[in-house]
């Protein structure tokens, strides 16, 4: 697609001539909601085996829709390497390592700490992109990240969450950082549904031999909240969240982009306590307060 191999605009919060406020919008809310489902799923199933089965249906359903659409082109060498590369980060690595440490921590908490990645990515696009970090961006990003440390700081300190799944979680945002930057820097031009849905096999041939070798698949049980949710992450998350990120980063320069990222922290605690009942302090409340206010400034447009 062309809007992958050009310059990006910045990406304001009330849109812009290349992305309306809807796809923003229903980014935040799919993306937020899959650390909740994936709490669900992973309770009957073990991540990597529950990763690979996931990341093969979608990436076939959304090659096959790609097919369908008459928009299926075999991409070059050197495009089907960089979507391969990609799908191990963002895919196996991004979520292997933050699935593994989500059963031993809270979805919200995993929200939280994923949403630290603009502020990586806006120090690190400069060097490595180009990207122009203002003042005003900078300081956007300072806001989002104390509203984060606010909310880490409430859970860490009341020994809610366990050290060991901390370190994995944390090893799945290296990943996301390197993956976003990578996706703008090598600028696949194959078309949406067949980049993603590379990306999502390529993510489940990485996992394979790491799920079968660390776990058993006669571990998972076939209840019905794991039908539900694995149905919901394929279709929801991997099919609608995977393609509208890489659309508005696509569209839209790194730092701006990985910004909305900040949003997961209130939405992860939202889905959190509402469909999983976990527990939400007022400190956790008060933390959303710098971060609305950082994404504002670090994506508003400058006049």
């Amino acid at each position: 697609m062309k809007a992958l191999s050009t310059p990006a605009p910045a990406l304001p919060v009330t849109g812009s001539p290349g992305i309306s406020l809807a796809p923003i919008a229903a980014f935040c809310f799919l993306w937020s909601s899959a650390f909740a489902a994936a709490k669900i799923a992973v309770r009957d199933c073990p991540p990597l085996t529950l990763l690979t089965i996931r990341f093969l249906i979608a990436g076939a359903l959304m090659l096959g829709l790609a097919a369908a659409s008459g928009r299926w082109k075999l991409p070059s060498g050197r495009d089907l390497a960089a979507l391969i590369l990609l799908g191990a980060l963002n895919n196996a690595l991004y979520l292997g390592l933050s699935w593994s440490g989500m059963t031993t921590v809270s979805s919200a908490f995993t929200a939280v700490l994923i949403s630290t990645n603009p502020l990586l990515i806006g120090v690190l696009a400069g060097p490595l992109l180009g990207e122009r970090l203002s003042w005003r961006k900078l300081l956007g990003l300072c806001l989002g990240l104390a509203g984060v440390a606010l909310v880490l700081r409430s859970r860490l300190t009341g020994m809610q969450e366990d050290l060991h799944g901390t370190l994995l979680v944390t090893g799945g945002l290296v990943a996301l950082v390197a993956g976003t930057l990578l996706y703008k820097m090598l600028k696949p031009t194959s078309g949406l549904w067949t980049s993603t849905g590379i990306q999502s096999l390529a993510g489940a041939a990485a996992l394979l031999p790491f799920a079968l070798a660390t776990e058993s698949l006669g571990d998972a049980r076939l209840t019905s909240s794991l039908i539900w949710s694995m149905a919901y992450m394929i279709v929801a998350v991997s099919m609608g969240g995977y393609y509208l990120w890489f659309m508005i980063l696509g569209r839209a320069s790194a730092t701006s982009a990985s910004a909305l990222h900040f949003l997961m922290p209130p939405l992860g605690l939202l889905f959190g306590w509402v469909v999983l009942r976990e527990p939400v302090s007022w400190l956790d409340l008060l933390g959303i307060v710098p971060i609305a206010f950082g994404i504002w400034l670090a994506t508003r447009r400058t006049a």
